[in-house]
């Protein structure tokens, strides 16, 4: 990968927050595809003084695509980055320090240069860790539905707090799924099927008491590749997706998004209730006796699951969504605290 050397040197410059003249480099990439490319850049840098200063910096290259109902996600996390959103974290839960950002308009890309942490992250991760992700990202949500800071009202391109349920209702029209649940064909167990089955017809009173809970900034994909966890802190990357939804949402993603199957109703049952904990540290949520995230996550995961069944061929892949349903079944009779 060739990097144009005077940007990496202005980022390292404000990395180091010192004049550096001169650098070498290496480029790891950490993951990418036909749209996006992020990479681990890593060298030896000179300052004017002659200092030689070690470096790890990432590179996120970023190229326009479009999201099913969501056109600008593409450009999301550098008008993100661009604003004062950054303020509002704290050390508790935050974002990579983003060294410099560029756009160009002329080929719709754009480029971030990032804080790289070395971290715990994906299926790394404990439940420990993960109570403590659900934790900060209620004070962090909290606190800015209670505060509610300017720059909340600064931010332009957000995603519309009906995503979540736009998304389903795709997925329910679309027959290679809706019709595979209800066919004598289906290889599901029955009760996963049924399952699946009654929360389409339950859709409609479940999304009018999902609507009722508190509007806050949500991440969106809050899943565990996108947490590092380090010296005790949260780190949360990949911001493409965030905007508007409801208390709880991000839930989902962190207990039901390709996480530790074995520990999932574990995570299920402790996430829930540090999460509300760490809300109700800046506003009251007492009046909410039912959070709704298991609706959520079978409203949000559970036709993903059968599309992922459906199409492929590996047995093992099969198991897996199998077992992630069965968890779901099983998180329904859970009574959860909040």
């Amino acid at each position: 990968m060739n990097i144009e050397i005077n940007k990496l040197i202005y980022a390292l410059n404000q990395m180091f927050k010192k004049n550096i003249i001169s650098t070498d480099y290496q480029t790891m990439q950490l993951q990418g595809g036909t749209v996006g490319n992020v990479s681990l850049v890593t060298g030896t840098a000179e300052t004017v003084d002659g200092e030689k200063l070690p470096y790890r910096i990432v590179l996120k290259i970023q190229k326009q695509w479009e999201r099913y109902g969501d056109p600008d996600s593409w450009r999301r996390e550098y008008d993100l980055y661009s604003s004062d959103l950054g303020a509002t974290f704290s050390e508790a839960l935050r974002w990579p320090i983003c060294y410099h950002a560029e756009f160009n308009a002329e080929v719709n890309e754009y480029y971030l240069w990032l804080e790289y942490i070395d971290g715990v992250t994906g299926l790394d991760l404990t439940s420990d860790m993960y109570e403590a992700a659900a934790l900060e990202l209620g004070r962090f949500q909290g606190k800015l539905y209670a505060e509610q800071p300017a720059v909340l009202q600064s931010l332009t391109n957000l995603s519309h707090p009906d995503l979540r349920k736009n998304s389903y209702l795709r997925y329910r029209s679309w027959p290679v799924v809706y019709d595979y649940i209800r066919s004598e064909d289906c290889e599901l167990p029955l009760h996963l099927r049924q399952m699946l089955i009654d929360i389409d017809e339950q859709a409609d009173e479940i999304f009018a008491r999902i609507e009722k809970l508190p509007l806050v900034l949500c991440h969106r994909d809050f899943w565990v590749t996108n947490l590092i966890y380090a010296d005790g802190n949260i780190a949360l990357i990949d911001w493409d997706t965030s905007g508007w939804g409801y208390l709880g949402e991000d839930l989902a993603s962190l207990i039901a998004d390709e996480s530790d199957i074995d520990n999932m109703v574990e995570n299920y049952q402790r996430c829930i209730p540090a999460y509300y904990k760490g809300f109700s540290e800046y506003a009251d949520v007492s009046q909410i006796s039912d959070p709704c995230v298991y609706e959520l996550i079978l409203l949000v995961f559970g036709y993903r699951l059968v599309e992922g069944y459906l199409h492929t061929e590996a047995e093992d892949v099969k198991t897996e969504h199998v077992q992630i349903l069965q968890k779901i079944y099983e998180m329904k009779t859970i009574p959860v605290m909040v």
